[in-house]
């Protein structure tokens, strides 16, 4: 990842499964100079920044780590981006130095049955908030997914690899990042992966709950992907935003584990984990192999 700060995301340690820390993957060599100084800088530079989305998983984990800035978070009820004008309007009040975009429309089954609605959200909602950008002289850091891509490579996609969506969250999530990319703002687009924290809804606490229930659980095996910790995310955008890195950037933690393997190191054997496939599971949205 081409930013001073890359080190401050290579540095960091969730527990992945089989217990292994894992550090997030990036493309780029960094030194332990500049992680020192990416902390001296995050200490010393109060930012006044909007987070969209700020009821969510991320959104909400954003606001604790950005409590050093002048925070002003916005969940679904304060500020529906897919409309243009409320856009504007919440971007003029708060005159942000950065918005940071975390909103969007995830459920990505019921995508499938609300295409309008998802591309509403996550693409042209993104696009407004380009706009308001370049109108507010804001900087913009725009969250989006793995699932831009069909998960046929057999390897790790870099920023470099060409994207083919599946779904209609994934195409819904690609046109969003044209929006933004292709807009006048000056912008990071960042795809991350599996997430998971202590905030919202998530594939860890769903495992979770069903497992309360005693077992077996039924999970599938050949989905693959990068399980990243949301306080992790959030510290690596704090990051980007005090760097002049702008662009297409991948962001995740380390390492890669199927869903039925994450699902195992959850449950650490109190039930029973059984693999099936992805078409033994009947979901509405195809998801892919290898993200």
């Amino acid at each position: 990842m081409p930013t001073a700060c890359a080190s401050r995301l290579s540095g960091t340690s969730a527990t992945r499964p089989g217990g292994a820390p894992a550090r997030a993957r990036t493309s780029g060599s960094t030194t332990a100079r500049t992680t020192r100084a990416c902390r001296r800088t995050r200490s010393l530079i109060s930012v006044r920044i909007l987070v969209t989305g700020a009821g969510g998983q991320l959104g909400s984990e954003l606001i604790d780590v950005l409590a050093q800035d002048e925070v002003h978070g916005l969940d679904h009820g304060a500020l529906d981006i897919s409309d243009r004008e409320a856009v504007f309007a919440a971007v003029d009040r708060v005159r942000p130095s950065w918005i940071i975009n975390a909103a969007a429309f995830n459920e990505v089954d019921a995508a499938e049955g609300a295409p309008e609605q998802a591309f509403q959200v996550n693409a042209s909602g993104a696009g407004y908030l380009a706009e308001a950008a370049v109108r507010a002289g804001a900087e913009m850091v725009h969250i989006s997914t793995d699932y831009v891509f069909d998960g046929r490579k057999g390897a790790p996609y870099t920023e470099l690899d060409h994207a083919n969506p599946l779904s209609v969250y994934g195409r819904s999530k690609y046109e969003g990042e044209l929006q933004v990319l292709n807009s006048h703002a000056s912008a990071c687009v960042l795809r991350t992966a599996w997430l998971y924290g202590r905030y919202g809804k998530n594939f860890v606490k769903a495992i979770l709950a069903a497992a309360e229930g005693g077992g077996p659980l039924k999970v599938v095996a050949d989905q693959v992907g990068s399980p990243t910790w949301t306080r992790h995310l959030a510290r690596a955008i704090s990051d980007l935003i005090r760097t002049p890195a702008r662009g297409l950037f991948h962001v995740a933690n380390s390492g890669a584990c199927s869903r039925f393997e994450f699902a195992q190191a959850i449950v650490d054997g109190r039930v029973d984990v059984l693999p099936i496939t992805s078409s033994e599971a009947r979901r509405p949205a195809p998801r892919p192999a290898n993200s």
